[in-house]
């Protein structure tokens, strides 16, 4: 009888990190027909967009962060300063993701999460739908995920 040893670490590893998101893409890869279709092509990987609004004395009035994956837009941060809010400036920094991530990304769906005290109106207006609530994250606090078809 072989008796196996086991050692749990809670510590931030970044090599070990790595060969989890390897070993896990590739069973991933192998377990899913979709998964392994994308490999090879350009929407295999992340690939950042991010869109900038500047004001008139060079400096950031607002920004969105965030990424294409598999026909998908995925915004990470979207942010405009309190001195320019109301200004239709989130609605241009939108749009125009989504617009890129279309046209020059075949991206098909944009996703986003937001908190309740955030933008979930925001995103409604614009066409995006919940898909998504998480009451208490954290807690006191509502998550929302929020898709939308892109033309």
């Amino acid at each position: 009888m072989v008796s196996r040893m086991f050692r749990l670490e809670t510590e931030v590893d970044r090599a070990r990190r790595d060969i989890l998101h390897t070993r896990l893409k590739e069973t991933n890869t192998a377990a899913s027909p979709v998964l392994r279709a994308l490999r090879g092509t350009p929407h295999d990987r992340e690939v950042p967009l991010h869109v900038w609004i500047m004001d008139g004395h060079d400096r950031v009035a607002g920004g969105l962060v965030g990424h294409t994956w598999a026909t998908w837009l995925h915004v990470t941060y979207l942010w405009v300063d309190g001195r320019h809010r109301g200004a239709g400036l989130g609605s241009r920094l939108l749009a125009e993701a989504e617009r890129t991530a279309a046209r020059d990304r075949a991206c098909r769906a944009a996703r986003v999460e937001t908190w309740d005290f955030q933008a979930p109106e925001f995103y409604r207006r614009r066409g995006y739908d919940v898909m998504c609530v998480i009451p208490d994250y954290p807690p006191g606090i509502t998550e929302y995920t929020l898709v939308k078809q892109l033309a």
